[in-house]
C-alpha cells in the first residue's frame, strides 16, 4: 500500500493504490469517518462491474465477504479495506488483479480492465471460532475450500493455499470449547463427525496439490501425511505422496508408495504411468550405486580383453627392444666421436 492509499482521501480524486497504475480508486460518496474494516471483518457490499464500453458484467446487491480471504478478486479485496462504511467508490482494476488472462465465463474476456462501483453497506467483526458450533464451522470451512478450488483452477496456487489454510481453521476441531459448544456438539452423531473428517481430508489433499504447484514439497508431504494418518487407504493422498517423493529424488520410496496406490486402484492410468517412469529411474539408480561400490572397493572390471592385453604387452616389449637398440647405437657413436676428438 502507498502512503496516499493509507490516508483519508478527498472525493472525486483518483488514488493510485499500489503506485503502479494497476489499481485505482475514486470516492464518489464519503462514508462514516473511522469505520474502515479490518482483516477478517464481515462486509456487506453492493457491487456493479462494467467493461470500458459500459457493459455490466457483474452485479451484487448484498454480497457478504470476509475481508482478506480473497473471496472476491484481489483488486476489490485490497480496495475495500480503504473504504468507510456507507462510502461509495469507483475502483478501476487492471486484469492482473481482476480475472487475468483467463477472463471469466460468460461475459468477461481475457486481459480485461474492469471498472467497479462499490458501496460498503456494513462491516462487523467476524465471529470468534470458539463461538461457532460444528455445523457453522463446516459451512464456512467448505465455502473457503470451494473458493480455494476456484483459485487453483485459475492457476493461482498461492491464493488457493491461503483459502485452504483458512478452511482448515474452521474444519479442525477446537481444543477449547465453550459451554454452548459442549451442549450442542454432544448431540452430534458419528455420521456428522465422519462428514467433518471427510471435508477436512479434502482440504488437506487440495492443499498438497497447491503446495506441489509452487514446489513446496516438504509442506506438501506434511499435508498428505495428515490425510494418510486418518485414511491410510486414501488413493489420492498416496498418489500425491508418491509424486512428491519422486520430485524429492526418493525414487525407491516413491515406487513403493505408488505400488500401494496401484493395488487399491489398479486401473488408474496416472498411477501406472508414474510407476513406469519410476521403475526406469530405479534401474538407473541401482546401476549407479553398483558402479560407485566397485570404485570404492577397487574391483571395477578392466575393460581391456585378455587378447587385447597380450597384444598390448607384445607391442610394449617390442617398443622397449627398439628403444634399447637405438640407445645402444647412439652410445657407441658418441663413444667413437669422443675418442677421435680427444685423440
Amino acid at each position: 500500500m502507498t502512503k496516499a492509499a493509507l490516508n483519508e482521501h478527498p472525493p472525486e480524486e483518483w488514488i493510485d493504490i499500489l503506485g503502479n497504475g494497476q489499481l485505482k480508486m475514486k470516492v464518489i460518496k464519503s462514508g462514516k469517518d473511522g469505520t474502515r474494516p479490518n482483516r477478517s471483518d464481515i462486509c456487506i457490499l453492493k457491487i456493479i462491474g462494467k467493461l470500458k464500453d459500459g457493459t455490466i458484467v457483474e452485479e451484487y446487491e448484498d454480497l457478504k465477504i470476509q475481508l482478506g480471504d480473497v473471496e472476491v478478486i484481489q483488486g476489490l479485496d485490497l480496495a475495500i479495506a480503504l473504504m468507510n462504511v456507507n462510502e461509495v467508490a469507483e475502483i478501476e482494476v487492471d486484469p492482473r488483479f481482476a480475472y487475468g488472462s483467463l477472463g471469466k465465463e460468460p461475459n468477461i474476456p481475457p486481459n480485461t480492465t474492469i471498472l467497479y462501483t462499490v458501496e460498503l453497506k456494513s462491516s462487523k467483526l467476524g465471529e470468534e471460532l470458539e463461538t461457532l458450533n460444528m455445523n457453522q464451522r463446516k459451512e464456512i470451512g467448505n465455502k473457503k475450500r470451494e473458493r480455494g478450488n476456484w483459485w487453483f483452477t485459475r492457476n493461482e496456487p498461492t491464493l488457493a493455499i491461503q483459502c485452504y489454510r483458512r478452511a482448515l481453521e474452521f474444519l479442525l476441531q477446537t481444543e477449547s470449547r465453550t459451554p454452548y459448544q459442549n451442549e450442542v456438539e454432544d448431540t452430534i452423531t458419528d455420521a456428522e463427525l465422519q462428514a467433518l473428517l471427510e471435508d477436512r481430508m479434502k482440504v488437506y489433499n487440495n492443499l498438497a496439490a497447491a503446495q506441489m504447484k509452487i514446489q513446496a514439497y516438504d509442506a506438501a508431504l506434511k499435508s498428505v501425511e495428515s490425510v494418510l494418518s486418518c485414511q491410510p487407504q486414501n488413493v489420492k493422498a498416496l498418489f500425491r505422496k508418491g509424486k512428491i517423493l519422486h520430485y524429492k529424488g526418493e525414487h525407491a520410496l516413491a515406487y513403493q508408495t505408488l505400488l500401494h496406490a496401484a493395488k487399491l486402484e489398479p486401473d488408474t492410468k496416472a498411477i501406472q504411468v508414474e510407476l513406469a517412469i519410476l521403475k526406469e529411474k530405479n534401474v538407473k539408480d541401482a546401476q549407479h550405486e553398483k558402479n560407485l561400490y566397485r570404485k570404492m572397493l577397487g574391483t571395477q572390471k578392466n575393460n581391456i580383453s585378455p587378447k587385447n592385453s597380450k597384444k598390448e604387452n607384445k607391442n610394449k616389449n617390442s617398443s622397449n627392444l627398439t628403444w634399447s637398440l637405438i640407445g645402444g647405437a647412439t652410445a657407441t657413436i658418441l663413444g667413437l666421436l669422443l675418442y677421435r676428438f680427444v685423440s
